[in-house]
């Protein structure tokens, strides 16, 4: 994926990224605001071991490594019972040893004979006075029980108030600028998380890239959205100056390339599912055909679900298969629309048997009178996804038009419909995006000049 592809990821899934952002953040209010106010304070106390006067600087450094090993076992010590219950019964405290150890931590830099007790506590002159009183109540258990000599003499390891606690001014739980800022940047990461996992999980083809991406034809025009396109599916004859309807011009004139040596030219307009604008795309392409001067015949070939009489309100009771299977001529069966060369064949009947008959000889030797009286066939056959009838006509015909439909068509089953094209001995020629957004991150060049 390109930077572009990233940025428009995020600009499609931006109300999703906003919404979960927003959750993080009110998440982190509501912690911040139902946390219980606590209170830290510190008392530093300092471990060293005496020496006798006239010690030599060996003697010193023997005492000092004592005392840092010292203090690696005295941070187990402290919040222990040793410790702590002389001070639950000195201060009359209403609580156990476990209670109170869970209020005080103890830490120790690396090879330091300083050790920092801390104590938190919702009431912050009972902190400093718990961290005050354990540091004392240590002090004494070193002296009287650890480090007590067998004789007389003094405790060899002494224990030092370097800094004794303060009671604190502020608290130190909840940190509520810390809180609702991790609260908005975990939403935030969520979000992002949930934007490229639905871009993952979502295959569906939106750009002009996509299409590409999805088959190996080229793009032969795109076709923006138009949300009246079931109430005026005819836009090039209703509207010939909308964009859009420029739009079915430009592709008129990239499929006359596809055309050899000025000979006549049967294309097949199919899709990989239903409801991705085929049908308006071949009655569209034709009429613009006709609108240039071409003889154009229209043939409704979706012989499941036809589309083209309706579209052009003529009468579709007798067409197609009336001809193939030789109750009417093709003369017979075409009906002239419009002021142009365009004569419009529909489906007729529904038959039950729609894929023997268009793959028959009788539509070969149709399409063959077709060739000798028109410029342009183009013929609307059902989504190649479902059945074979495009397939079967592609075989027929210089080939198959495939048309995608922005956030509807996916790219595997658009891949799977070129490959089902190719493997009966058919080409694609090309295809065509339609339901292009005007609007929004997938936007394209198409989908500007069509809104």
């Amino acid at each position: 994926m390109t930077v572009q592809d990233y940025v428009r990821l995020l600009r499609r899934n931006l109300v999703l990224i906003i919404s979960l952002t927003l959750i993080g953040l009110c998440i982190g209010v509501l912690v911040a605001l139902t946390t219980p106010t606590r209170y830290s304070t510190s008392a530093q106390l300092l471990v060293s071991a005496q020496t006798a006067d006239g010690a030599t600087p060996a003697d010193l450094n023997l005492a000092r490594g004592y005392a840092q090993q010292a203090v690696t076992s005295y941070i187990d010590i402290i919040p222990s019972s040793l410790v702590l219950q002389p001070v639950i019964d000195d201060l009359g405290l209403d609580t156990t040893v476990a209670q109170l150890s869970s209020r005080v931590s103890v830490s120790a830099a690396t090879a330091s004979t300083a050790i920092t007790l801390t104590v938190t506590h919702p009431n912050p002159g009972q902190a400093a006075r718990l961290a005050n009183a354990i540091g004392e109540s240590f002090a004494t258990v070193v002296a009287e029980d650890l480090e007590r000599p067998v004789d007389t003499r003094p405790s060899i390891v002494r224990i030092d108030t370097l800094e004794a606690a303060s009671v604190p001014v502020s608290p130190s739980a909840p940190n509520i600028p810390l809180t609702v800022t991790l609260g908005a940047l975990l939403g935030l990461a969520v979000g992002v998380g949930a934007a490229v996992l639905r871009s993952v999980l979502d295959t569906r083809v939106r750009t002009i890239d996509d299409v590409e991406r999805a088959v190996s034809a080229p793009i032969l025009g795109g076709i923006a959205l138009d949300p009246l396109a079931k109430s005026r599916p005819l836009l090039v004859a209703a509207a010939g100056r909308d964009p859009r309807a420029e739009a079915f011009r430009s592709l008129r004139t990239n499929v006359k390339f596809l055309a050899l040596d000025g000979d006549p030219m049967a294309l097949v307009i199919t899709s990989a599912g239903p409801g991705e604008g085929k049908s308006t795309t071949a009655a569209n392409l034709a009429i613009a055909f006709a609108e240039s001067g071409s003889r154009v015949a229209l043939i409704d070939a979706d012989l499941r679900l036809p589309r083209i009489a309706d579209y052009f309100a003529i009468e579709g009771g007798v067409g197609l298969t009336e001809v193939l299977i030789g109750r009417l001529t093709a003369s017979d069966a075409l009906q002239h629309w419009g002021r142009g060369a365009l004569f419009v064949l529909p489906a007729g009947t529904i038959p039950p048997n729609p894929a023997e008959l268009l793959g028959s000889s009788a539509m070969t030797s149709l399409l063959n009178d077709l060739k000798a009286a028109f410029d342009v066939i183009i013929l609307d056959a059902p989504p190649v996804g479902l059945v074979t009838d495009a397939a079967v006509l592609a075989r027929l015909t210089q080939g198959a038009i495939l048309v995608a439909a922005s956030g509807k068509t996916r790219s595997n089953r658009l891949s799977e419909a070129e490959a089902t094209i190719e493997k009966v001995g058919a080409q694609v020629v090309g295809t065509v995006a339609t339901m292009l957004p005007t609007k929004g991150a997938d936007r394209t060049a198409y989908g500007v000049y069509g809104a």
